[in-house]
């Protein structure tokens, strides 16, 4: 009975995190043939067709997360702190895209997605005394976000 409430959750989680990384791919769409490809990139910069299906698992697994941080009692004040964290960090997630691919702004992605990091690790933090697994599926999302802010500092300091 209480594994059939989780669903609608599930649901409305991962789809939400989907709809943030559809919603940015507007702007990332557009550059990736246009500007993206007269940026000098380093070495380890994966190909294009790298991203859309790693951001996708990634975007499921913040979903599932989220919703078994919801799940474990909206009531609760810590739940509503890791949830409000979680919606911070995935709003700064969306904004990423939108100034890097859409406004060609380096260093300001730079700084959202360093900002980006800290809450990740905040909603880890904040998600492990409430579910442990729900903050285990985030780990792999930092560990991606890592390897993007290396990525984006590498093409910022060749481009400047």
């Amino acid at each position: 009975m209480i594994i059939r409430w989780l669903w609608p959750k599930i649901l409305i989680a991962v789809v939400t995190c989907l709809l943030i990384g559809y919603l940015g791919s507007f702007a990332t769409i557009v550059a990736l043939e246009e500007w993206y490809p007269t940026l000098v990139k380093p070495s380890f910069n994966p190909p294009n067709s790298i991203f859309g299906p790693v951001w996708t698992i990634l975007y499921i697994l913040m979903g599932l997360a989220v919703a078994l941080i919801w799940h474990s009692g909206w009531e609760k004040e810590k739940v509503k702190n890791a949830i409000l964290v979680f919606i911070f960090q995935l709003v700064l997630n969306g904004f990423w895209s939108m100034i890097f691919f859409g406004m060609h702004s380096i260093g300001g992605a730079l700084f959202i997605i360093v900002v980006l990091w800290i809450l990740i690790l905040l909603c880890i933090i904040r998600f492990y005394p409430i579910n442990k697994f729900a903050s285990f599926l985030m780990i792999p999302y930092l560990l991606w976000v890592s390897f993007a802010t290396i990525l984006n500092a590498s093409i910022y300091y060749l481009n400047s």
